[in-house]
Formats: C-alpha cells, structure tokens, sequence
C-alpha cells in the first residue's frame, strides 16, 4: 500500500438510533453533541417523528451533509414506535438508543460497548445526569425493581439510585455492575438480543417501555449493566417551545399514560392499585 492510498475504513459495530423523547427544541443541541464527542465508528439513523419545520430543515441538512438516515413521518410517533422505525434500519451488532434530548460526553460510547463486550450483558446504560450538563445532578446511576406478590396481585416499585444528589455528594463510589434496569435516554442494547425478545412493545405508548425491555431480559436469565464511565445528561424541561406544544400534549396525554399503565400491569400479572 502506498502512502496515498486511504486507510481502509473500520466497519461500525454500533448504530446510534435517535428518537423523541418529548420535544424536539433540543434536537440541533444534542445532535451536536453526539457527533462531537463519539470517537467510535457509527451508524446513525435518526427517527424525528412529524418535528416543527425548522428542525425538519435543520435535520434535512445536516443527513445529507454527514450521510445519516433520517425518518419523517407525518404525525407523531410514540418512542417504541420510533425506535422499531429504527431498529428496522440497523445491520450493526449493537444499538444505542439515544433520545433526542440528550447531551453526551467524551468516551460515551466507547465505555457502553466496552462494557457490553466484557460483562456479555445484553443492554448496558451509563451514569445520567439531569438539568444542565454543568451541574452533574444525578438523574440515576442505574435501577432498582421490586416486585412483591402473586401474579395478578403483585405490587410493583422502582428505585433511581442516588437520584438528585450532586455527584460530589454521592455516598459511595460508582462501579460498574449488574442492574435491575436502565433507561432509553441512553441505552446500548444487542440487537439480536432485541431479535429474540420479538422487539419493543408497540403499546406502551409513554412510559415504563424501559422497565418492560428490563424486565424482559432479566427473564431469560440474562443481565442489564450500569456503567458509570459514561456519563450523559438528560436535557430536562423546562421550557417548552411553543412548537413542542402538540408533541408534548400527546405524549404525556391522560390517554397514553392510562392505557401504557393497564398493558404493562396485565402483562406482568401487577394490581394497577399498587404501582409507584
């Protein structure tokens, strides 16, 4: 090979798939940010859902500028509706759910594989913080489930560790290990991991979709890790722009909210009465 000839191109074993989370305001902010601090190769397909048109124009722009798949649709999508748009694009070993309001930090990436190759788990969250990424509040640093009773009476409860404690004031070193569940703010999966569970749940429509994939993968005997190496905020609102109105209002809609609680209670055999 002679000294002009290009280097040959590593394959990407990750794909980035970005979706709504509950606004899209923060859409050019955070898409900054992943492409300035992911060192590793990627793939990255971004599902926008129906955006405002200014950020539809900023996304156009920038898919045909870094040659990233962009997905519109013309009415919103719920976020495990998004991320099946995606996953269906995805040929890489591994994929990493990321919202769309989300800040990422040097090595983010790196850390969450490397810990998914050492530890085999099948999904892998880092360290989150919320608010603004200069305060270094703890969103979670990873989750605890309980779940006490008989099937169709159980009760259901979640724990975020050390949620809301500056990181400084953290009571105890962060490690890496075997966790109850992490969350689609940020998440690295295998995919045929997600082949063999048959995917993600199109109805929760709003929450808990996390606790579901978790809950799933720690049922087939396998495990979920939390690693603190990476480190990630959680853009929290608010504000809301007035163009992230509808979004916003559908998405955390009584009717979405109602009807995610029922399926995910009737799917795990839990009392809706005893749920926090």
């Amino acid at each position: 090979m002679s000294t002009s000839d290009p280097l040959p191109q590593t394959q990407p074993e990750v794909t980035i798939v970005v979706t709504p989370r509950e606004r899209f305001s923060k859409s050019e902010e955070s898409l900054e940010s992943v492409y300035a601090h992911t060192e590793v190769p990627f793939d990255l397909v971004y599902v926008a859902g129906k955006p405002p048109k200014h950020t539809r124009e900023f996304l156009e722009h920038h898919a045909a500028q870094r040659g990233f798949e962009l997905i519109v649709a013309d009415h919103h999508l719920s976020p495990n509706q998004a991320r099946t748009l995606g996953l269906a694009r995805v040929s890489t070993p591994y994929v990493a759910f990321v919202d769309n309001d989300l800040m990422v930090t040097p090595g983010w990436l790196a850390r969450l594989l490397d810990c998914a190759r050492s530890t085999g788990a099948w999904a892998v969250g880092p360290l989150y913080f919320e608010g603004e990424p200069g305060q270094r509040i703890i969103h979670m640093a990873g989750g605890d489930i309980r779940i006490e009773g008989t099937p169709g009476r159980r009760s259901f409860g979640t724990v975020h560790r050390h949620q809301g404690l500056p990181l400084d004031d953290c009571p105890v070193t962060l490690m890496r290990e075997a966790v109850d569940f992490v969350e689609f703010h940020c998440m690295l999966v295998r995919t045929d991991a997600l082949t063999k569970l048959g995917g993600l749940d199109p109805r929760l429509l709003s929450t808990r979709e996390h606790l579901d994939l978790c809950l799933a993968i720690t049922g087939e005997g396998e495990q979920v890790y939390f690693e603190p190496g990476s480190e990630v905020t959680y853009l929290t609102p608010p504000p809301v722009e007035r163009t992230d109105i509808p979004f916003y209002l559908r998405r955390w809609s009584e009717a979405w909210n109602r009807s995610s609680l029922e399926h995910f209670c009737d799917k795990h055999g839990i009392d809706p009465s005893y749920v926090d």
